[in-house]
């Protein structure tokens, strides 16, 4: 079975298990949820195509749970059923977003005529299907959140409008760039990436808008520059936030009238690209400063995309590490099976304030330095040069984040109930009645990484 995942919620068991039967009939792949709690723990575990949700539900309404579905998952589209709809109720959850609303009974051909309507919606015409994966290469994630944030990409790319990507230094925001790229409808013309920090200003123009021979002192022969050499396709540029303001008007005037005029030329020439900006810069704080043109950011900034830190997708770290070191046991020519637990659980607790690309660099300087098949904790931690971070005890944390607290401690430990409560500083007995106020099913968890790492 490999059709979209959907997502059932209703505590209506007889309900839940007809339609489970049915949607799978159809090809579907589905997981059920009685309250909106666990519906929103499922969500957090692993990804789906679509929610269908009850109206009225134990522990909150649906139009409730679909504002929550929103404000985390916002291309994921929801269907809500109802026994007990009107007019009035149908408008206001549309308008709200709602994919779709039907009133019980229904038949199941209405149910799917919905159903596909409301994927359809999710995945426009020129982007891939959520089956087709292979836009999204190098981009490694078993994280919910990574998950949201590939949909959005996903969608956006069937476009043409200008994306900024914001995220800390190493968290990928290259490798994000590139797979917007693969997923669009430029993906067979080039993508042209420049480091706006990494080349001085006296040089930058040069180098995105070209120059003509004898321009300037040096200038031997004729440039074409970046804009002209990705005609068709995407410039990338990183880290805008550090042009220099004398550039952001040169720039701004090649995006608003498409064409670019090299250095030392009489007369512009017509470009096509697709503009992918990105930054580390908090570039609402230049803006205030007066160091960013605001014309320029609306401009470069018309879809926001925010890619998490490492810290806020630890689950990721064992599958990341796992594939860097397969990656550099190839390169080195070494026989490495994997990481000793003490080793694994380090990295998994290290406070990653280069992220990702921080991670592959600890990983190959104890690969490099690894005379066993397992890597041990001491060339973790030689690498690491921090002091691991301790988990938050439960205490700590605040009550309105009690469930997020407990999926990334059951993420973190692959279900291990027992391992959980000692990192959280709770008796399993305790633990045990925390997961059930939060309909948490450990067994999920355990499912979740098996499947990981079968893909």
């Amino acid at each position: 079975m490999s059709g979209p995942r959907l997502l059932l919620v209703d505590d209506d068991t007889d309900l839940l298990r007809l339609l489970s039967l049915r949607l799978t009939a159809s090809g579907y792949r589905v997981s059920t949820a009685e309250t909106a709690e666990a519906a929103l723990t499922r969500l957090a575990v692993e990804p789906f195509a679509l929610v269908i949700s009850d109206v009225r539900l134990p522990d909150r309404d649906g139009l409730s749970l679909f504002d929550a579905i929103r404000a985390q998952h916002p291309a994921l589209p929801v269907i809500l059923l109802t026994a007990h709809g009107t007019i009035p109720d149908a408008v206001d959850a549309t308008s709200r977003g709602v994919a779709g609303y039907l009133t019980k009974p229904f038949d199941s051909a209405t149910l799917l005529e919905r159903i596909d309507r409301a994927l359809a919606h999710a995945t426009p015409s020129g982007s891939p299907s959520p089956a087709d994966t292979r836009w999204r290469d190098g981009l490694i994630s078993r994280s919910t959140r990574m998950a949201a944030l590939l949909d959005e990409t996903r969608l956006v790319a069937a476009s043409d409008a200008s994306v900024l990507i914001r995220g800390e230094s190493g968290t990928g925001k290259e490798l994000l760039a590139r797979a917007l790229h693969r997923a669009s409808p430029r993906a067979a013309a080039p993508f042209v990436a420049i480091n706006c920090s990494a080349i001085p200003d006296a040089l930058l123009e040069s180098e995105l808008f070209g120059h003509e021979r004898g321009a300037f002192s040096g200038a031997v022969s004729r440039h074409t520059g970046l804009f002209r050499a990705a005609h068709g396709g995407t410039l990338f540029l990183d880290e805008i936030g550090d042009m220099a303001p004398a550039l952001q008007v040169k720039l701004l005037r090649v995006l608003q009238e498409r064409a670019v005029r090299p250095v030392g030329a009489t007369r512009a020439e017509p470009v096509d690209v697709r503009i992918v900006s990105a930054t580390h810069c908090d570039l609402d704080a230049l803006l205030e400063q007066g160091q960013f043109r605001e014309d320029l950011y609306y401009r470069i900034n018309v879809v926001t995309l925010t890619l998490p830190s490492l810290a806020e997708r630890r689950e990721d770290i064992p599958l990341l590490a796992e594939h860097f070191l397969r990656t550099l046991a190839d390169k080195y020519g070494k026989r490495l099976r994997g990481f000793a637990p003490d080793a694994l659980e380090a990295l998994a607790t290290a406070h990653w304030a280069g992220n990702v690309r921080q991670l592959q660099n600890v990983v190959e300087q104890a690969c490099a330095l690894a005379t066993t098949p397992l890597v041990p904790r001491a060339l973790v931690d030689r690498a690491l040069r921090v002091r691991p971070m301790e988990a938050l005890g439960y205490v700590e944390a605040k009550q309105r984040f009690e469930r997020n607290y407990l999926v990334q401690l059951l993420k973190l430990t692959a279900g291990n109930v027992t391992d959980a409560a000692r990192i959280a500083g709770r008796n399993r007995t305790e633990f045990y009645r925390l997961l059930q106020r939060y309909d948490l099913d450990p067994g999920l968890f355990r499912g979740d990484v098996a499947e990981a790492r079968r893909a």
